[in-house]
Formats: structure tokens, C-alpha cells, sequence
């Protein structure tokens, strides 16, 4: 694909509105106040942290903040390997996690979400491989923000992502299925937006080195949970999860932060009696207790407590006290379960 004419820096343009955006996806504006990690929230803070250079500037704050308090990362990750491929989890700020994954035969490489470019920028030396390529998720700055000081360091990188979303850096925009090659790595992009307009997921091929498919999903999906709705309908989100969903069981979940003891925890309030759950919440907090990654889990896992992926089961609907009307779509009544859940985790507040 060509390069696209967008404007160097970290900067953030004006918002796409529904104008131009694919069927089905909804341009929402403003949200009620709830719990988000990147509080205070409200209209007034996202439309600031989103759309203006503050947002810029209150991430570079953060990010001050985080190498100050976890100058070795927030968590202790291990590198996932099958022959061929090596991703690498960097654990950055106070609860992202950016990924380096690497073509091993080639030492070509490329990283999802790169929030601190030092962090990256030192794996990257530490691996001795060539960044071939940034995918970026969405334009939110804690997966953003060090697109640009990457692309000064490795001049020939091409930055990929949804032009919906102003994403700083963008050189190659993607549409829904394409696919990018790094070495003999191939991704291929997602579209599902729900929590922006522009969200991309990117799904690494594993068939070709032996190993499953690596969803590496930004704020789309997190283990037990989900990213809140900014700028989507619960129909959006629930069509861009169940796209998600349709990559197979074995999939491996490498989620764009680390939420699993506070989704779990949450989850377990919803379904008083699931053993799955109540498993992996007791592993969870062990491993929490260690300050050890718990990425990644597998899409069949979530299946079985993951409230945002239990829509459709009826354990989960009669816990929230909800039937489906006589006449009413399937999917419509999952939508209104998964916004049900949303709003309910919404107000969560963790103890």
C-alpha cells in the first residue's frame, strides 16, 4: 500500500463523525461518568484527552509517572516462543502491556502499541532486531504516544492502522482483512470498533511456524473484560467481539492491558457459581500477588467467564434478571445484555 500524506508529530486532528464510517458503526460523542483507567472521566476529559494536545501532554505526565514507580515494568512478563516466533510482552506504563514480536529467522520485527518508546526502544536493542513496523490499535495516547519517537529512531518503520482514528505517525493506512507482512510474519488487520471509531485488532498467523493464532486485541478485549464504549453502540462492540470470536478456541489473547484480577473479580459478582471462573480468579490473584503477567489466556477460555462474551448464555441472563422479549432478535437482546454489563462494570469499583 501507499503511504499516506498524514501530518508528523503527536497530535491528535478532529474526530471522524459518521460520516464516512462503515455500516453499523455509530459515532458517540460523549458517555456517562464511570470507573476508567484514565480518570477523571466524563465528555469533557475525553473529548481533552482524546482530541487536543492536553491529552499529549497528560500521557507524557503518566508515562513520567510510571518509569518513576515501575522502572523495571509494572509486571513480570515471559516470552511466549514457537519455532520461528518470539513475542515479547513490555509491560509499560501503569497497566499497558506493548508486544514485540519477532521473526526470528530474519530478526525483523514488529511491536503492537508502543506506549513507551524507551522501554521498546530497549527491548528492541536488548533482541538485536530491525522494527519493521508499528500496528497501532487505536489513537488513544497510552497505545499511541511513542509512534513518534520510534519512527525517528527506525526512519524506514511504517506505522499501520485505521485512518478512522487521527493516530499520530500514520503512514499505512488499513482496511478491514488486510493483511502486512514482517519477514515471514503475517498480520492481518480487524476492524472492530466499539470503543473508537477507527479500533483495529491484528491477528499474527501462527499455522505457518506451528503454533495457534495470536489475537493481539488493544482495548477490545482483555482477560474477563472488555474496553468501554467512547465512541460505539453495544451492537458495535457486540458485532466486533463476535469477530474476535469466530478466529477459533485456541487463539491466544494478548490484551492491551493488564485488568484480569479486576475483571475477575467483577465477573465473579456477576455468576455466583462458575467453577471456571472461580479457577481462574484464584490463579489470577496468585499470580497478581507476584506481580506476574497473566497474558495470555485463549479465546476458549474466555468463553467460559468472560461476562462481555457470555451474552448469549442463559446463567448470565438470569443473573442479571433479563429475558428475551417474544419478538426480539437474538443479537438485539445480547446487545442490551452486554450494555447491561457494561454499565455495571462501569460503576465497579474494585476493593
Amino acid at each position: 500500500r501507499q503511504s499516506s500524506n498524514q501530518p508528523t508529530g503527536p497530535r491528535a486532528g478532529p474526530e471522524p463523525m459518521n460520516r464516512g464510517l462503515p455500516e453499523g458503526v455509530e459515532y458517540i460523542p460523549t458517555r456517562k461518568k464511570g470507573k476508567n483507567p484514565m480518570k477523571p472521566v466524563g465528555v469533557a476529559w475525553y473529548t481533552l484527552y482524546a482530541r487536543t494536545r492536553l491529552g499529549y501532554l497528560f500521557y507524557q505526565r503518566q508515562l513520567k509517572k510510571a518509569q518513576e514507580r515501575y522502572p523495571r515494568g509494572h509486571s513480570i512478563s515471559q516470552p511466549c516462543c514457537f519455532p520461528g516466533v518470539k513475542i515479547l510482552p513490555i509491560p509499560v506504563l501503569s497497566s499497558n502491556y506493548s508486544y514485540l514480536i519477532i521473526d526470528t529467522g530474519s530478526s525483523r520485527a514488529a511491536v503492537v502499541d508502543p506506549s513507551d518508546p524507551l522501554a521498546v526502544e530497549a527491548a528492541i536493542e536488548e533482541e538485536g532486531v530491525t522494527l519493521e513496523a508499528i500496528f497501532c490499535t487505536h489513537k488513544h495516547w497510552d497505545h499511541s504516544g511513542g509512534n513518534a519517537v520510534l519512527r525517528q529512531r527506525h526512519s524506514s518503520c511504517k506505522v499501520y492502522g485505521s485512518a478512522l482514528d487521527t493516530i499520530p505517525e500514520l503512514t499505512n493506512p488499513l482496511a478491514d482483512r488486510e493483511t502486512v507482512s514482517v519477514g515471514c510474519l503475517t498480520f492481518e488487520a480487524l476492524a472492530t470498533p466499539g470503543h473508537t471509531v477507527g479500533h483495529m485488532a491484528y491477528v499474527l498467523d501462527g499455522g505457518p511456524f506451528g503454533g495457534p493464532p495470536c489475537l493481539f486485541s488493544g482495548d477490545l478485549l482483555f482477560l474477563a473484560g472488555c474496553g468501554e464504549l467512547f465512541e460505539g453502540s453495544p451492537e458495535t462492540m457486540l458485532a466486533s467481539l463476535d469477530v474476535a470470536m469466530s478466529l477459533g478456541e485456541d487463539t491466544l489473547l494478548w490484551p492491551g492491558h493488564e485488568y484480569a484480577l479486576e475483571c475477575l473479580t467483577f465477573a465473579s459478582l456477576l455468576e455466583l457459581d462458575n467453577p471456571a471462573l472461580d479457577q481462574k480468579l484464584q490463579w489470577a490473584t496468585q499470580q497478581r500477588q507476584e506481580k506476574r503477567s497473566t497474558c495470555p489466556s485463549t479465546l476458549g477460555e474466555e468463553q467460559t467467564y468472560n461476562p462481555f462474551l457470555r451474552t448469549h448464555q442463559p446463567e448470565l441472563q438470569a443473573a442479571l434478571g433479563m429475558q428475551q422479549g417474544t419478538r426480539e432478535d437474538p443479537d438485539t437482546f445480547r446487545a442490551r445484555v452486554l450494555k447491561e454489563v457494561r454499565r455495571r462494570k462501569d460503576l465497579y469499583k474494585a476493593t
